[in-house]
């Protein structure tokens, strides 16, 4: 498999190839020193915009690291989930140069997507007692979980506006899997999209102005890979959305937070078989 970590400009509607690698690597985060932040085979890594290539973070005793990592919003810190010291995923903070990571979520399994942008707070599915997966916020020390919305068969994907207003997601009701938002403490749940497609992981730009989603064909179980997939771009006060990139991709391609600091581009990748 060739993985393309790409770049994609907004005013120009161009995208460029930061990286072509033979491997498989997933989810970049976008680091205002002009970095970008992906994994791979269970690591971590850089990989520096003036000078591409991939740079192993190191990552203490933790291993195994999914596609569920992203940066506190003064960028000195990294949150990364992995199953290596329990079995199922965990939540972990860490310097964001590489370090000991500090778990986070007691209770497994807990999946990273988003951090408050007052650093206080950070978003994640998970699930519980054998329930379903749906979206969670707890404090950076782990404490104070507090479940979001309920009546959903999945929810995934939760990422905060740059206001804090708001925090959006994927859930899947009644056979379908759109985009919803609610507030953070769980009042004013509010669906956001409604068309064919299975529309998941959103995330709001930080310039407050669009919602960048991954957008499957009709009838996807889940979020595979493998797929061909559209990005697509709507308002964060909601509106009809549109389509501004086609792809060989899904699981992956933005699984996380992946906007650069100024909102006028965003990171993604796109695989060859």
């Amino acid at each position: 498999m060739i993985s393309e970590l790409c770049i994609h400009s907004l005013a120009e509607g161009e995208t460029r190839v930061v990286l072509r690698h033979a491997g498989h690597i997933e989810a970049p985060n976008w680091h205002p020193e002009d970095y970008l932040i992906v994994n791979g085979e269970g690591r971590l890594y850089r990989v520096p915009l003036d000078a591409p290539a991939l740079e192993n973070i190191p990552t203490g005793s933790v291993s195994g690291l999914n596609n569920d990592h992203g940066l506190s919003p003064d960028a000195s810190t990294l949150a990364i989930s992995a199953k290596s010291q329990d079995g199922a995923s965990c939540i972990y903070l860490m310097p964001v140069e590489g370090g000991e990571p500090r778990r986070v979520t007691p209770r497994t399994p807990s999946w990273w997507h988003g951090w408050s942008p007052d650093g206080a707070r950070l978003a994640y599915a998970a699930a519980r007692d054998g329930g379903p997966v749906i979206v969670m916020t707890c404090a950076t020390d782990g404490s104070d979980e507090r479940p979001l919305a309920d009546g959903f068969d999945h929810m995934d994907g939760p990422d905060y506006t740059p206001d804090g207003a708001w925090i959006w997601f994927n859930g899947e009701k009644d056979g379908r899997v759109d985009l919803w938002r609610v507030r953070p403490d769980g009042s004013d749940l509010m669906r956001m999209t409604g068309g064919e497609t299975v529309d998941w992981f959103p995330h709001p730009s930080p310039d407050g102005r669009h919602v960048l989603y991954l957008a499957y064909p009709p009838g996807t179980k889940g979020h595979p890979g493998g797929l061909d997939v559209a990005l697509r771009l709507m308002p964060q006060h909601g509106g009809e959305g549109h389509e501004i990139l086609r792809l060989h991709g899904g699981q992956g391609t933005i699984n996380v937070p992946c906007w650069s600091p100024d909102g006028r581009a965003f990171a993604f990748v796109r695989y060859e078989p």
